[in-house]
C-alpha cells in the first residue's frame, strides 16, 4: 500500500505536529504534503525533507510567517495536491488537510484535531479579538470565513473514516459534519517527565499568552489571594498586559527551557489550567509528574483529569469559580496520590497512540481493499 500523509502546515511544533511525527513513524515510506513548512521543523519531526511537498502558498511573500494571511487560498492549495498514485491517504487536520481530492479507489482516514475553530465555534471571538467585527476589513473577513465554512462542510464527504482526538471533538465532528468518529487520544511524551512526590507551596501555570488560554484570569484570581504563590511560565502577545495585573505573590518567568518547566511542574502543589481545549496536553504532562491539576471543567481536560483523584474542576471561566476550586483543592490536597496521578497520565502515552492508530488503519485497509 502506498501511503500519503497530509498535514495543514509544519511551522511550529505543537500537539498536532507531535501526532504527525508518530503517524509518520508508523508509515516511514509515506510522502508528506503540507501547505507550507519550515525545514528546521521538519527535521525535528524526523521526516526527511525530500519526503515533503509544499503547496503554492509556500512561494507567497513571507509565507512561513504570514501564512494565516493567505487563508482564502487554503482550500484551493490543498486541492492541488495530486494524490492519485496512493492507495491510502491519512490527513492530520485542524484546518483544511481533510479537503484533499481523492478518487473512489482510495481510502481516506482523517485524524481530526478539530473542525476549523475560527470558522465555527470561535467565529465571533476570532472576529472580536482580531478587530474584524466591523468595517470593510470585517466584511471581507466574514465573507472569507463564510466561504471556508461552506467548503469545510462539503469536504467532510471526502473522508471515509474520522478519528477524533477527544470525545469533545467527536461531538463537534458529529454536530458540524454529521459524521461519526472513533476517539484515539493524541500522544503525550510521558517518558520525558519523572514523578515527584515532594510538593512545594506554590501553584504553576504554563502557556503561550494568548486570550483563549485565560492566563489573565488565573493571574487576577491569585492576585486576590495574596497568601498563595503562583508561578507563570510562558510568553506571547499578552505578556505585558498580564504582567500589569499580577500581584506581588505572582511571579512571571516568561519563556523557559523545557528543563526549567519540568522542574517547576514536578515541584508545584498543583497545576492551573483555565483554557477550553480540544484535548490539552499540558495537564497530562503535569499529571505525569504526579502533580494534580485544577482545570476548567469543559473540553478535553474533562477526559484527562479525574475529579477528586487527579485534580478538581471549576465550572465557569471566572475568578470566583477558580478561587472556589482552589479552596476546595486545599481542603483535600493531602488525599491526592502522586503515583495514582502518574498512572492516569500513562493512559495517554505515545506507545498507546501508535498501537491504537496502527490497528485502526490496518483494520480499515483490510475492510476497504479486502
Amino acid at each position: 500500500m502506498k501511503v500519503a500523509i497530509v498535514h495543514d502546515w509544519i511551522i511550529d511544533i505543537g500537539g498536532a505536529e507531535n501526532c504527525l511525527r508518530e503517524i509518520y513513524s508508523l508509515f516511514p515510506s509515506a510522502n508528506v504534503y503540507t501547505l507550507v513548512s519550515k525545514e528546521e521543523s521538519i527535521r525535528k519531526l524526523l521526516i526527511p525533507s525530500n519526503k515533503v511537498t509544499n503547496s503554492f502558498i509556500s512561494k507567497f511573500p513571507k509565507a512561513k510567517v504570514k501564512y494565516r494571511n493567505y487563508l482564502m487560498f487554503f482550500p484551493l492549495a490543498v486541492e492541488q495536491f495530486n494524490l492519485s498514485e496512493y492507495d491510502v491517504v491519512i490527513s492530520s487536520s485542524h484546518a483544511v488537510a481533510k479537503g484533499v481530492l481523492i478518487n473512489s479507489n482510495q481510502l481516506h482516514i482523517c485524524y481530526c484535531h478539530t473542525p476549523i475553530r475560527y470558522a465555527w465555534d470561535l467565529y465571533h471571538r476570532y472576529l472580536d479579538e482580531a478587530g474584524l467585527s466591523k468595517g470593510v476589513k470585517g466584511i471581507v473577513a466574514k465573507l472569507i470565513l463564510h466561504y471556508i465554512r461552506l467548503w469545510d462542510f462539503t469536504t467532510a464527504n471526502r473522508v471515509d473514516y474520522f478519528i477524533a482526538n477527544s470525545k469533545y471533538v467527536a461531538r463537534r465532528i458529529k454536530r458540524i459534519y454529521g459524521r461519526e468518529s472513533v476517539v484515539i487520544y493524541p500522544p503525550v511524551d510521558i517518558d520525558k517527565f519523572e514523578i515527584c512526590t515532594q510538593k512545594e507551596n506554590f501553584y504553576l501555570t504554563a502557556s503561550r499568552m494568548v486570550p483563549y488560554k485565560k492566563i489573565d484570569l488565573i493571574v487576577e484570581a491569585f492576585s486576590k489571594m495574596p497568601d498563595k504563590k503562583l508561578i507563570v511560565i510562558g510568553d506571547g502577545p499578552d505578556f505585558e498586559k498580564i504582567k500589569k495585573k499580577a500581584g506581588k505573590n505572582v511571579e512571571l518567568l516568561g519563556y523557559q527551557p523545557f528543563k526549567v518547566l519540568k522542574d517547576y511542574m514536578q515541584r508545584a502543589k498543583a497545576f492551573i489550567f483555565a483554557a477550553e481545549e480540544d484535548f490539552g496536553i499540558v495537564p497530562v504532562e503535569a499529571q505525569a509528574c504526579g502533580t494534580p491539576v485544577i482545570a476548567f471543567g469543559k473540553g478535553g481536560a474533562t477526559e484527562t483529569v479525574i475529579e477528586g483523584k487527579t485534580g478538581v474542576f471549576f465550572r465557569e471561566q471566572t475568578m470566583d469559580s477558580l478561587i472556589e476550586a482552589i479552596r476546595d483543592f486545599e481542603k483535600m490536597e493531602d488525599k491526592f496520590d502522586s503515583f495514582e496521578i502518574r498512572k492516569n497520565a500513562e493512559k495517554f502515552s505515545k506507545e498507546r497512540f501508535k498501537k491504537e492508530f496502527k490497528e485502526f488503519v490496518e483494520n480499515k485497509i483490510e475492510e476497504f481493499f479486502g
